[in-house]
């Protein structure tokens, strides 16, 4: 149980937002976002993972040019564990975290899972309940024209 204590103390240390985003219940407090016009919710982060740099680089720059996203953080060298047909299996990857509108995560899936490399890509997308009003606003312009039309320019 004490080797426990240093990863309970950093969790202390996340944001409000995102621990009520994985909890799913909303924040217990009045959002800032929300005072300026920013509607809860409607900005996403997703998140991808990547067998290389190379791969998260290419995809990264195809989804901000394609307006599927404002911004892209590459994060190198995670790891992963996970079950795949029946093994334990671990290998190291490229975490990417996407920014962009909550209405585009459907068209950004599509993308990724069409150039992705793995059999299952992962793409997982969470809401941005609050956060600095005016990034917010950028991320939402920026993917502006992309989300008034229903398809997805090549």
């Amino acid at each position: 149980m004490p080797a426990l204590l240093p990863v309970a103390s950093r969790l202390l240390l996340l944001p409000r937002a995102l621990l009520s985003m994985a909890s799913g219940s909303p924040p217990s407090q009045p959002s800032p976002a929300s005072s300026s016009g920013y509607v809860p919710g409607s900005v996403s982060a997703a998140f991808v993972t990547c067998p290389n740099e190379k791969v998260a680089k290419e995809i990264a720059r195809a989804v901000v040019e394609k307006r599927l996203a404002a911004c892209v953080n590459l994060i190198p060298q995670i790891t992963s564990i996970y079950e795949w047909k029946g093994k334990i299996e671990e290998d190291s990857e490229v975490l990417m975290m996407i920014k962009t509108q909550s209405s585009l995560v459907p068209a950004l899936t599509d993308f990724v899972r069409s150039v992705h490399p793995y059999e299952v890509a992962e793409v997982i997308a969470l809401p941005v309940e609050q956060g600095n009003s005016p990034y917010l606003h950028w991320v939402r312009q920026v993917t502006e024209s992309i989300s008034d039309s229903s398809t997805v320019p090549p």
